[in-house]
């Protein structure tokens, strides 16, 4: 799908979440279907989708409850229906050593236990928090990022409810385990497997599903790589057009190898860095070094944003620009070597790893390409979701780090993992959506020499 396939991307998106609401409605009848499941891109606006769902099942005289899968999504939630429905009660349940920034509010209500919220409206809490719960049960659940949920969180907390929205983004990254998860490769209950497809795999009669078509925060040079790459059979299309967001700088630049890189990634919204082909340690100091100067340059050089939010520009702060890594010694390593660019506020940049990245917007983002200088290809770093997760943070553009070499990396490490009987293949893979990025960029290529 492509901007031009949606000429009113306000009205597409608007009417994909009117017949989400519509099939909730629908499922209050009796005998009707167990719940619905929406897909999302990045930046499709899941938070927005939930929030309105929550309040439009308030409105049809629904007490919910709201099931995420981390304490900051659970609070991020919490405040905005506080604020947007300041009439609703809403209820935050924690745990007993709970200190965030819901703590003494007096639009969201604090507890422990579910019983001390049984007069709100809305009820929130992590799936951790909810598996812990005992006889507690509503007639509605919204499920959010359930694509980062395990389906053994979600048999835990199924029995609490009986129909649910599940809203979560598939080309993320897939929830994880720490153990050893070949022995139950194949099952019907895989707890390895996410709680969408699960859910998917044993109630599809009984499941709408539906898919957001627009990508509020990905301008269309984004939309036109990540959608085929990613998302190759829930296509989008991103809800600004061309030239509608610009990057501007206000100091020149010195004709380097970085201001080369950053004038392309300004005009085309990619850029690839390339530095020599070398196998190195994962905290390969000269990439390390040049995402973080790369970062700083953007402030250094003065960019200013232009976009449908700020028409008369705006000037990028240091929240503004993320630097993305696979590991936390690279963010490490990144961080000390902004601190040492000399560049006023470069140490206020965000750096940290996919995962933790996953669900957060920034307007600049640069990236550490995850087999940088390897000497190997391994199933994490060829993950094809946390490749996705760290070049579509990005609202202007995205420029990615890396030694030359890489394709012929992938080339000489084909995907190799093992075929167990009734697992689905997953698409698309890390291989090809590796080298789908790496084909996409060589026009916007600055090889670096030395």
């Amino acid at each position: 799908m492509t901007a031009t396939d949606l000429p009113d991307a306000s009205a597409a998106s608007e009417a994909a979440v009117r017949a989400i609401l519509d099939d909730l409605a629908a499922l209050t009848a009796p005998g009707a279907g167990r719940g619905v499941v929406v897909d999302s891109p990045p930046g499709a606006g899941k938070s927005t989708l939930v929030r309105r769902a929550a309040r439009a099942l308030v409105a049809a005289g629904e007490q919910i409850m709201i099931v995420a899968q981390t304490n900051n999504q659970v609070d991020d939630l919490a405040s905005r229906l506080a604020a947007e429905a300041p009439a609703l009660r809403i209820g935050r349940l924690s745990s007993t050593d709970y200190r965030g920034p819901l703590l003494g509010s007096a639009a969201v209500r604090v507890a422990t236990k579910p019983a001390e919220l049984d007069d709100c409206h809305i009820t929130l809490g992590t799936a951790a928090k909810w598996a812990t719960v005992e006889g507690h049960h509503r007639r509605w659940a919204i499920v959010d990022e359930a694509y980062q949920m395990r389906s053994d969180a979600l048999l835990l907390v199924a029995p609490q409810f009986d129909r649910a929205l599940f809203v979560g983004d598939p080309g993320q990254l897939d929830p994880f385990a720490v153990v050893e998860t070949d022995r139950w490769a194949g099952l019907a209950y895989d707890p390895r497997l996410n709680a969408v497809d699960v859910l998917l795999n044993h109630n599809a009669d009984t499941v709408v599903q539906r898919r957001l078509p627009v990508s509020w925060r990905l301008p269309p040079s984004a939309a036109a790589l990540v959608s085929p790459a990613f998302y190759p059979y829930t296509g989008f299309a991103a809800g600004t057009a061309e030239e509608e967001r610009r990057l501007e700088f206000t100091v020149a630049g010195i004709g380097s190898a970085l201001d080369e890189t950053l004038e392309t990634a300004r005009r085309h919204g990619w850029a690839l860095h390339e530095l020599p082909a070398r196998h190195t340690q994962r905290t390969d100091p000269q990439v390390c070094g040049a995402a973080a100067a790369l970062a700083a340059r953007f402030l250094a050089r003065g960019t200013v944003e232009r976009c449908e939010h700020h028409p008369d520009g705006r000037a990028l702060t240091p929240a503004d620009i993320a630097v993305g890594v696979v590991h936390r010694d690279q963010a490490d390593q990144v961080r000390r070597a902004l601190a040492g660019t000399g560049v006023a506020g470069a140490e206020e940049i965000v750096v940290d790893t996919a995962n933790r990245l996953q669900g957060r917007e920034f307007e600049v983002v640069v990236v550490v390409h995850p087999l940088s200088g390897r000497r190997d290809a391994t199933a994490f770093h060829l993950e094809a979701g946390r490749l996705c997760v760290l070049t579509s943070r990005h609202r202007h553009a995205c420029v990615v780090v890396a030694r030359a070499g890489i394709p012929d990396l992938l080339d000489a490490h084909p995907v190799d993992d093992p075929v167990h009987l009734n697992v689905p293949v997953k698409f698309p893979d890390g291989w090809e959506a590796h080298h789908t990025l790496l084909a996409h960029l060589e026009p916007y290529k600055t090889a670096v020499t030395g």
